[in-house]
């Protein structure tokens, strides 16, 4: 799942070709058209196609943010605004072509789900291929309440406060500090790969309960998320399967990576261990990480 360094590099990649530019005409892929007939929200969520063309085509692109995993675009027409809000979901990207044939990596070619297509002539393509992404329009962020849940970006001053007041509450207390960072309400943006890499750095396995950290491990902690966030910024993402940027590159924070999907240690030069926690798989090393 493409966590918040590789939704900046998408975000970035779109910016220059989409501000100040009229969606002219919005087109469903069939698997889009065939779900939404068969009561399934395939992509466009909460929203009848109808009325996302209606209230999307003729509109003005003003802004473009990233908001932890979330990519948002403010459109306007006249004096309406509206929100489009997609999260990518495990294997969703856009990208920003004259034709379809530029797509480079042939699954996103093939599975092309939106099409928003610009006045500068330009394609603002949104491929999906496993289609567990979304893309909503929505009149204020009050539409959509989980939204407003996402914990502060994690760059800004008041995140690491929000970040350890989230130890006070209840439900996190006998929870794996792992589970924990990777709600977004408690740190935004922070998906597998990061929190696995912060909990190297920190020294802390992902299965320590939460409430047995010590205040400066719970700090150094949120550090280490906020510096391999940074550092995945720096070196354009992570492109272990899927993910590519709006331009079809590669990123590369896989090469510094220390324990996601390593088999040895880099440190110490233990095997790599393995664990399921909260659904999702947990990369250690046993002697570095108590």
């Amino acid at each position: 799942m493409p966590e918040l360094p590789e939704v900046e590099h998408v975000k970035r990649g779109i910016d220059p070709f989409v501000i100040n530019e009229k969606i002219d005409k919005v087109i469903f892929s069939e698997k889009v058209i065939e779900g939404k007939n068969n009561q399934r929200e395939t992509i466009i969520k909460g929203i009848e196609l109808d009325s996302f063309k209606k209230l999307t085509e003729g509109y003005v692109i003003s802004e473009v943010l990233r908001r932890s995993k979330y990519i948002v675009f403010h459109i306007e027409k006249d004096n309406d605004h509206r929100i489009l809000i997609s999260h990518l979901g495990m294997a969703g990207g856009f990208f920003v072509v004259d034709d379809l044939e530029e797509i480079g990596t042939p699954n996103y070619r093939k599975h092309w789900q939106v099409i928003f297509e610009l006045n500068n002539g330009k394609k603002l393509v949104y491929s999906d291929i496993r289609r567990f992404g979304e893309i909503r329009n929505i009149a204020n962020y009050e539409s959509y309440p989980p939204f407003l849940e996402i914990a502060p970006e994690p760059f800004d001053k008041e995140a690491m406060i929000h970040y350890l007041s989230c130890f006070d509450i209840n439900k996190y207390a006998n929870k794996p500090i792992k589970q924990m960072i990777l709600d977004h309400k408690v740190i935004a943006g922070a998906g597998n790969i990061y929190a696995c890499e912060a909990l190297y750095r920190t020294g802390i396995r992902p299965d320590k309960i939460a409430n047995s950290l010590s205040h400066q491990q719970k700090e150094m902690l949120f550090y280490y998320v906020r510096e391999v966030l940074e550092e995945g910024i720096k070196y354009g993402g992570t492109s272990i399967s899927d993910y590519r940027h709006a331009d079809g590159k590669t990123g590369e924070m896989q090469l510094h990576l220390n324990v996601y999907k390593q088999k040895y240690c880099k440190t110490c030069g233990h095997e790599i261990e393995t664990k399921v926690i909260a659904t999702r798989n947990s990369h250690f090393c046993p002697n570095c990480q108590k």
